[in-house]
């Protein structure tokens, strides 16, 4: 818990904000509507003797009383996706369209991008690319068991990401960076083992490249939505004001039903363009989920 100390001036409750640090988190899955609706899922659940509690702000989110959902048919058929609460945020937050050619730039194991699938209705090209070799497998098997015949999967290093051989620029990209994970705390109590300053800095230069190549294979008016499981400033806000300062994109507004802060516009001794504001930090302790943050861009050239 020692590396989460530094961010005690951007948290109003650290208290609070620490002791959801050390509680495990609920157990919960994503409906999968590529193969069955929200209501059909409750059914099932019901007949399972499963008890679930729904989420007011996207009802394609389940908490449930069991943690091996695993076990479950509706699992089995593909009918829900174990997927943590928050992150199911940054694929709603880029509402796709049917029809619409997508990147997903940091895609295993295929959460995210069976979801994005699922919204666009199975209808359109979502490209999911990850450069880890070893874990297309894991987001192969995913796409498959949930339906998401869309999906096209690639291996290449998304800094380095060629349009060559697709139709057309992309619509909208998702990138769900790699990072230090401190977020992810509560799931992985480990998490912060290893943790460096060396190797925040680090991946902060791999996430800058990765979205300046999402913003650059985005078309003029598409959408960029940009997250990550971190609290680190230097992962997060000091990012957006890179790219801020070399493409051509805004950060934009956007509203979700989760409670959340805004980006931050200085740390330590760095300032950033004033609307990293647009961007939300969702902290443990807000939603009872993992930590996370999120921003939506605007590719305007």
């Amino acid at each position: 818990m020692e590396p989460l100390r530094r961010y005690e001036p951007l948290v109003e409750d650290s208290e609070s904000f620490f002791a959801a640090c050390e509680r495990p988190l609920p157990s919960v899955v994503r409906v999968n509507a590529i193969k069955a609706t929200s209501e059909r899922v409750r059914e099932a659940l019901d007949e399972e003797g499963v008890g679930w509690e729904g989420r007011e702000w996207n009802d394609r989110v389940l908490a449930l009383d069991t943690d091996k959902p695993g076990n479950t048919w509706p699992y089995f058929h593909g009918w829900i996706h174990g997927q943590e609460e928050i992150s199911s945020l940054p694929a709603t937050v880029l509402d796709p369209s049917p029809g619409e050619q997508v990147w997903d730039a940091c895609a295993a194991p295929g959460g995210k991008t069976t979801q994005i699938a699922a919204l666009m209705e199975d209808r359109g090209f979502v490209v999911a690319n990850d450069s880890n070799l070893g874990r297309l497998s894991a987001l192969r098997s995913n796409a498959e068991r949930l339906g998401a015949t869309s999906v096209a999967v690639t291996n290449s290093d998304a800094r380095n990401f060629s349009l060559k051989p697709f139709r057309k620029e992309f619509d909208r990209a998702l990138v769900d960076a790699p990072c230090s994970c401190e977020g992810t705390i509560r799931k992985n109590p480990d998490a912060l083992d290893e943790w460096t300053m060396d190797h925040v800095e680090g991946i902060a230069g791999v996430q800058k490249g990765i979205l300046r190549r999402a913003i650059q294979t985005v078309r003029e008016g598409g959408t960029v939505v940009y997250s990550t499981c971190t609290f680190a400033p230097e992962e997060n806000e000091a990012v957006l004001d890179h790219v801020l300062a070399s493409e051509e994109c805004a950060v934009v507004p956007f509203e979700v039903g989760l409670d959340s802060v805004p980006g931050v516009t200085e740390w330590k001794d760095e300032r950033y363009d004033e609307s990293v504001r647009h961007a939300k930090r969702f902290y443990p302790h807000h939603n009872d989920t993992g930590g996370f943050f999120c921003a939506k861009l605007e590719v305007t050239g």
